[in-house]
């Protein structure tokens, strides 16, 4: 498959080059041929933690990203490896490593924070690593955490119902996974022996207090519990003995310590089996063109100075596609015109009867492959192509008609025009002969099969065209009286008024079909607009009900835990949350 993407080694994605971060466009164009739904797992940690070994192991490989065997760090800005998944066919894994946080040979740690920011961004799993046990230094390594609600926007402008923005963060923040390395104490917790998920949950408790010390021990794990209901912690036995860990990518597997080797499994295990798809609001599924997409708009926005905005970078995504998906439908729309309309089609409504039908799928199309259309702004412009391209299918269909007539009025009117030339009509008597002729002409043109809609309109032209003659052979037959003459000029005008008659009743015959099928397109849209939307907002109250059910259990920890003020501010979310009310169906076109 195209949209397989097995890269034989990582490649930087978003270079830190002197306090400035630059996208590598040949890894953008990697990302661009990944058609398949993307699982996005990152990593952070101070430089030297390890971080690399664990992500060259979900990669499946010995050597990948860079270890350094050094004190200095190797791997600046954020890294990325790209393999099919391996539990799960038709998904791709995007592996992202990210330079060591705090390196001391940076100077400027500005970019920490928003390397920090970029991973969480970018990621469905965001794992953090450390090295030994969950303690206070940990807890202020971790301080980017609380940096977060500086650094991001969940919403382009401030929410009218008082939801502070961050409530909003548990929407589209990642699964967090909390990586222990070197971890050499007994899981235990007041003398009873824990899982390494429930001492996380213990060295997140809160001190109760409001002093300076107090505020600043809480201050990051309250960050973690509100942004990141979903965590997971794992603990690793120190791989080896000290001078081998320089070698570590190298190092036979039986070298190394059985326990490590063990507690590696159980956590790629988990990883594959667990980290999710990277889903946007609204249940949108992230391929690689659309994490290619996240990865330029919040990169854009951090080198333009302003905050990344989770809002506009959807937005930014629904721009590109759904002007794609307009393209996509009217090529579906022209394709299948052009397969299945014969041309000359015999009437009008013929046409509109095979239209509709290739509408209706082309509509389709647009709303499978468009999403966050605000105001319906892509649909109204794919309504207005459909216009241009069903009327100028209508065009074409008479200039066939047209064309087809004037070639069969010239190849069965064309011996009569000779014999008028000739003059064998200029004689007494010559003028019935004629019409006798004509008649006979008109009855075989009229009889001839595949001349579309414009027959008449043709036929009533081409004798207006030879009116003239007509009138010549009308005054110069002998054999006529003047009042037969008369007599005739009027049965003549007559039966052109009676033409005129139906080629007027036929113009608004014409007209009025083109209104009904003006009506139906607007009901066609608007039908199929309203059961998408109906499909989204219920996604969209999915979602709303996990994250309420999220920060329901969170407030009830709170609550046992006698944090009554924390417990209180989860509960106004919630409410805000329940009352957000996002029902309703857009007006369009």
């Amino acid at each position: 498959m195209a949209s397989e993407i097995h890269m034989l080694k990582p490649m930087c994605l978003i270079e830190n080059t002197e306090g400035r971060l630059v996208i590598n466009q040949e890894a953008l164009s990697i990302l661009s041929a990944i058609n398949q739904p993307v699982v996005v797992v990152a990593i952070v940690g101070l430089y030297r933690t390890g971080k690399s070994y664990l992500m060259n192991k979900l990669a499946g490989k010995r050597s990948g990203f860079s270890l350094g065997s050094t004190v200095q760090s190797h791997t600046k800005g954020i890294w990325m490896w790209c393999v099919p998944h391996p539990k799960k066919a038709g998904q791709t894994l995007v592996l992202l490593d990210t330079e060591g946080l705090e390196d001391v040979e940076k100077g400027d740690n500005q970019n920490d924070c928003w390397i920090f920011a970029l991973a969480v961004l970018l990621s469905s799993t965001f794992i953090y690593n450390s090295i030994g046990t969950i303690n206070q230094q940990a807890m202020d390594q971790l301080h980017y955490v609380t940096e977060l609600t500086d650094l991001i926007k969940s919403k382009s402008s401030p929410d009218q119902s008082g939801i502070d923005d961050s409530a909003n963060f548990v929407g589209f923040f990642p699964t967090f996974v909390w990586a222990l390395r070197d971890f050499s104490l007994e899981l235990e917790v007041n003398g009873k022996l824990v899982t390494a998920d429930e001492y996380l949950e213990h060295s997140l408790t809160l001190k109760k207090g409001a002093d300076k010390n107090t505020k600043s021990f809480n201050e990051p794990r309250l960050c973690i519990r509100k942004f990141f209901p979903k965590r997971k912690c794992f603990i690793f036995d120190r791989p080896a003995q000290r001078k081998q860990l320089c070698k570590l990518e190298t190092l036979p597997e039986e070298q190394l310590c059985s326990e490590f080797v063990e507690q590696t499994a159980e956590f790629t295990s988990y990883i594959f089996n667990y980290s999710a798809v990277k889903t946007l609001s609204g249940g949108i599924i992230v391929n690689g063109p659309r994490l290619k997409s996240l990865v330029q708009t919040y990169v854009s926005a951090i080198s333009s100075g302003t905050l990344p905005c989770m809002e506009n970078a959807v937005l930014t995504l629904a721009q590109i596609e759904n002007s794609a998906a307009v393209q996509k439908a009217i090529t579906y729309y022209e394709e299948q015109m052009n397969q299945k309309v014969q041309m000359p089609t015999e009437t009008l409504q013929e046409l509109l009867d095979m239209h509709r039908p290739i509408e209706s799928e082309a509509i389709h199309v647009f709303l499978k492959n468009s999403f966050k259309d605000v105001g319906q702004k892509f649909q109204t412009e794919l309504g207005n192509l459909l216009v241009a391209k069903r009327d100028a299918f209508v065009k074409k269909n008479m200039d066939v008609s047209s064309a087809r007539c004037s070639d069969l009025l010239e190849d069965i009117f064309g011996p009569l025009e000779e014999e008028v030339k000739q003059g064998t009509f200029s004689k007494a008597g010559g003028y019935y002969y004629f019409l006798q002729m004509k008649q006979e002409l008109e009855k075989k043109y009229k009889q001839a099969p595949g001349k579309g809609l414009q027959a008449e309109a043709m036929l009533k032209k081409y004798f207006e065209s030879k009116e003239d003659v007509v009138e010549t052979l009308l005054k110069t037959d002998q054999s006529l009286t003047e009042a037969a003459k008369e007599v005739e000029a009027e049965r003549i005008k007559a039966e052109a008024a009676e033409a005129a008659n139906r080629e007027l009743e036929d113009k608004q015959k014409k007209f009025e079909l083109m209104m009904q099928q003006k009506e139906q397109s607007y009901e066609e849209h608007l039908k199929q607009l309203t059961e998408k939307m109906k499909e989204e907002q219920q996604r969209l109250r999915a979602e709303q009900d996990n994250i309420i059910a999220l920060k329901l259990q969170e407030q009830e920890k709170f609550l046992r835990e006698g944090f009554e003020n924390e417990s209180k501010k989860l509960h106004q979310e919630i409410d805000n949350l329940k009352n957000n009310d996002s029902s309703g169906i857009c007006t369009i076109l």
